[in-house]
């Protein structure tokens, strides 16, 4: 199968990224200064990701906000018109089928941004259980979607978008250019930095990327976006959740509304999940040496049996120490509790410990 390719391919291989697959898509994994030279520009600066991948659905109609609150976890009725919130949204069983960001941009239009992998998924799960006179649209190819992150991304979008320097995050606004068309900011993103994700035309795509490189931002590949996102202990599908997990396991309780006026589907699963108790816990580990604990690497009470499987792992180039999330049976996720990950057939001592790993004042 042929992989796809997102409007700024061409831009990726001038500038030298090394390109892999990724959900079906070339993508860049890192440029010529590497993978650790992009994370401190992130945390340090200002990064651009393509993340056209990414799939977007939209609703529109008299009723968009309550189809789609029927369809996720958390309530977007509560959610005022230009904002965004995240959610999970959920099988009858509970199982998390995709984590979502959706944008109310009024009443009557919701846009809703979907993990790469499940596009088509979602979009058929979406037609098959919406209820109302809205419908889910696939716009996945109306956008290209940059996502510009660090302590200077309100500064770099202010040449064109003043209004970036007072945008609060998980708030909305757009703005117009003869140069790039109709842009729609949100002060969104997965990096634990302030920053924004930027909806623009396809064939405008290269030319609002080469302006913001102009201003001082840096490209970042997809290697960079795992450790910036992996040091705030953001899930990422396929690895930390999955139609086996729960949003209440997942250390997602906070945006799965249990009590939501109209409900939604998977509650009252999930409300039996959280009468009776999780048996595990998604936690944060700290692994002590420099040995990575990888996806799908067990993890033991000391001495003892297995309690658990990490999903994801690296040393954290910010924070400086090896670090891991792992599911972990629920006696052992209390913090300070010390565990053993079998790291390449050495059992390797970790603990549970707070997380965010990285401690950000905005996300």
């Amino acid at each position: 199968m042929t992989s796809l390719r997102t409007p700024l391919y061409d831009r990726h291989v001038a500038l030298g990224a090394r390109m892999v697959d990724f959900a079906g898509y070339l993508m860049p994994l890192n440029y010529g200064k590497g993978q650790l030279a992009e994370h401190h520009a992130v945390r340090s600066g200002a990064g651009l990701f393509d993340v056209s991948h990414m799939g977007q659905v939209r609703f529109q109609g008299p009723d968009a906000v309550a189809v789609v609150n029927r369809l996720i976890t958390n309530d977007l009725a509560a959610l005022p018109d230009g904002k965004a919130l995240y959610t999970a949204c959920c099988r009858d069983d509970g199982g998390i089928l995709d984590d979502l960001i959706c944008y109310r941009r009024s009443a009557t239009d919701v846009l809703i941004v979907v993990n790469a992998s499940n596009v088509a998924k979602i979009v058929a799960w979406f037609e098959a259980r919406a209820t109302g006179e809205s419908r889910p649209v696939d716009v996945s190819d109306h956008y290209a979607l940059l996502a510009l992150q660090g302590p200077r991304a309100a500064e770099l979008l202010s040449s064109v978008h003043p209004a970036a320097t007072s945008m609060r995050p998980f708030h909305l606004s757009s703005f117009e250019d003869p140069r790039f068309g109709s842009v729609l900011v949100a002060s969104t993103g997965y990096t634990g930095e302030a920053g924004f994700e930027l909806f623009v035309a396809p064939d405008r795509a290269v030319a609002l990327f080469d302006h913001l490189l102009e201003g001082g931002a840096e490209p970042i590949g997809l290697g960079a976006r795992d450790t910036l996102r992996l040091e705030m202990k953001y899930a990422l599908y396929g690895n930390d959740i999955d139609e086996t997990t729960n949003p209440l396991e997942a250390g997602l309780g906070w945006v799965t509304k249990l009590d939501k006026p109209g409900g939604f589907i998977g509650q009252d699963a999930l409300r039996a999940i959280a009468a009776a108790g999780v048996t595990r816990k998604l936690v944060g580990l700290e692994v002590e040496g420099r040995g990575i604990a990888r996806h799908g690497y067990p993890v033991h009470a000391p001495g003892g049996d297995s309690i658990g499987v990490v999903t994801s792992g690296t040393i954290g180039p910010t924070v400086g120490k090896a670090i891991a999330m792992a599911y972990v049976s629920t006696p052992y996720s209390a913090l300070g509790t010390r565990v053993e990950i079998d790291i390449r057939g050495k059992r390797t001592e970790a603990v549970v410990c707070k997380t965010p790993f990285l401690m950000r004042q905005r996300l």
